[in-house]
């Protein structure tokens, strides 16, 4: 798991955030910002205006400075939680990166980086948005929510009131508050920094709630979907079962009468046809066994999967199918072939929505041996899975698609009944494989073949 999280890409764009963070000082300084010159000007010739102008170039320097590491801790949260199951250090990463930055920026730069008020609101709040939203609202939203606290509560650092309180103890802050107080604009300076604090957060708050029911809301929706759909499947599967096993009553009396004739003859011509009655009705039978009983398994050569999926799906498809097949056809393998035909249509069925309406739209059912045994897998040439897509599509009912996502879900489960896993490789531009990770079996003697 440790590996898979330090190959992914996005891991490393959220360390690049918070390094960014932690290095800001350095290349957006309080020269280079321009602030430096307003704050001479206000020195030379105080003014209100002036004033105000500071005031705002103050908050707007401190908030582009601490966006990257408030944005990466945030979100380096989410991701580790998500990826290692444990939804705590959504919250106990940012609470403990962000104020880590503080400590090294402090080490190394000459002006203090005051960790006052509006952080210790800013940590409280991503506390806020995690129960808020139960842990499910996206990343994303998280983010842009967090931008708009993050302005809003910069505001309270120029509130002259709140300075005995921890807010506004930087040194420009101080300097600013301080000329504010010298021209008599200090109540002043603190009504318009309350007011666009109030706008703002009271803004975040609206739509950290409004974007709170709507995920609820579509979470309710696809549940209710699958709910709908596991009723149906579960009424039409009860429904074939019935009659699948109705057919067992005709099975076992063609198995009869054909024991029978070849009691009755001689005639090596016609028993020879009575034998291969014989092998069809045996294998018609091993395929019922196989949809009643999903437990029930038997040994199936390479090629005779792949031509039964073949003869299930790319038959009467108009997506253009390759096969990639390394392993011998001749190595066999202990499945339902019924129900792991069904899972790799599934995948084939998600490569093709994939690659609908791509040039040179490919998709290819892949076999290859590896050390642990027999993979077969499905590659399109698709737009790939981002990495915040590939930690959701194992949940049931998701979907990048209109409709829920069971897909993925059933193959999950077919795959888990036979002691095999399941894994996903892909990248954005490039396409998707999924893999399915069979023990390794026996190989057949390639004279003789069966299903």
């Amino acid at each position: 798991m440790v590996r898979t999280i330090l190959r992914a890409k996005s891991f490393w764009i959220k360390i690049a955030l918070i390094l960014t963070g932690i290095t800001m000082p350095l290349w957006l300084s309080v020269e280079r910002s321009g602030l430096a010159s307003i704050i001479e000007k206000l020195q030379a010739s105080p003014s209100g205006s002036t004033l105000m102008m500071a005031a705002f170039g103050l908050i707007m320097l401190n908030t582009v400075r601490a966006l990257p590491h408030y944005l990466g801790a945030l979100l380096l949260g989410d991701e580790l939680g998500a990826r290692l199951g444990y939804s705590w250090l959504k919250v106990a990463i940012p609470l403990t990166v962000i104020p880590l930055v503080y400590a090294i920026i402090n080490g190394y730069n000459s002006i203090n980086y005051h960790f006052g008020g509006p952080a210790l609101f800013l940590l409280l709040s991503i506390a806020v948005l995690h129960f808020l939203g139960k842990g499910q609202l996206r990343p994303v939203f998280k983010s842009f929510i967090l931008a708009q606290l993050l302005f809003g509560f910069q505001w309270l650092d120029t509130v002259l009131f709140l300075t005995a309180f921890g807010f506004g103890g930087g040194e420009i802050s101080m300097e600013v508050k301080t000329i504010a107080s010298q021209l008599g604009f200090g109540s002043t300076l603190s009504f318009y920094s309350l007011v666009f604090f109030a706008v703002f957060i009271i803004n975040a708050t609206v739509l950290a709630i409004y974007l709170t029911v709507s995920e609820q809301k579509t979470r309710m929706r696809q549940d209710l979907d699958i709910a709908r759909l596991d009723m149906v499947e579960s009424r039409s599967g009860r429904e074939a079962l019935h009659l699948v096993h109705d057919l067992k009553t005709p099975l076992s009396l063609m198995e009869g009468l054909n024991s029978l004739i070849q009691m009755k003859t001689n005639d090596q011509e016609i028993l020879q046809y009575t034998n291969k009655i014989s092998s069809s009705i045996q294998a018609t039978s091993d395929m019922v066994s196989e949809i009643l009983y999903h437990e029930k398994k038997n040994w199936c050569t390479l090629k005779t999967f792949i031509e039964y999926v073949r003869a299930n799906k790319l038959s009467d498809s108009a997506t253009i199918y390759a096969f990639d097949l390394e392993a011998s056809e001749h190595i066999e393998i202990f499945i339902n072939k019924i129900r792991m035909t069904r899972a790799l249509v599934n995948l084939i069925d998600n490569a093709s929505d994939a690659v609908e309406g791509k040039k040179e739209a490919r998709v290819t059912i892949a076999t290859k041996v590896a050390h642990e045994g027999i993979l077969i897998g499905v590659k399109d040439n698709g737009h790939g899975i981002s990495q915040d897509n590939i930690d959701k599509i194992w949940n049931a009912g998701y979907s990048t698609k209109s409709h829920p996502g069971v897909g993925l879900t059933f193959v999950k489960n077919v795959v888990k009944e036979h002691g095999a896993e399941l894994s996903i490789e892909s990248e954005q531009g490039i396409g998707t494989t999924f893999w399915i990770h069979l023990p390794k079996e026996r190989v057949k003697d390639e004279n003789t073949d069966h299903g």
